[in-house]
């Protein structure tokens, strides 16, 4: 599993770790991301999404049709990667 929002295109960052002493050494930020099931009105069935926690708000916000239609637009994902669970 990738570390990618299937909604927002959300991902890893890389900066430094900054010491007292100011020594820099390299690590990643992570996206606040989970796995997380929703109902899909539209297709009546159970999909599962890795979805960041900024992704779920957008969700709360336009709804689920839109938001995978707009994450599908921009390139975030693809149909066939949304897995469906019955």
């Amino acid at each position: 599993m990738s570390k990618i929002c299937q909604i927002t295109g959300k991902k890893a960052m890389i900066g430094n770790n900054v010491s007292h002493s100011k020594r820099r050494t390299k690590r990643t930020f992570d996206v606040n991301l989970f796995t997380k099931k929703f109902y899909y009105v539209e297709e009546d069935c159970w999909i599962s999404l890795n979805i960041s926690a900024s992704g779920l708000r957008y969700i709360n916000k336009v709804g689920l049709d839109a938001a995978l239609k707009n994450a599908v637009a921009q390139g975030y994902c693809d149909w066939k990667e949304i897995r469906v669970i019955g």
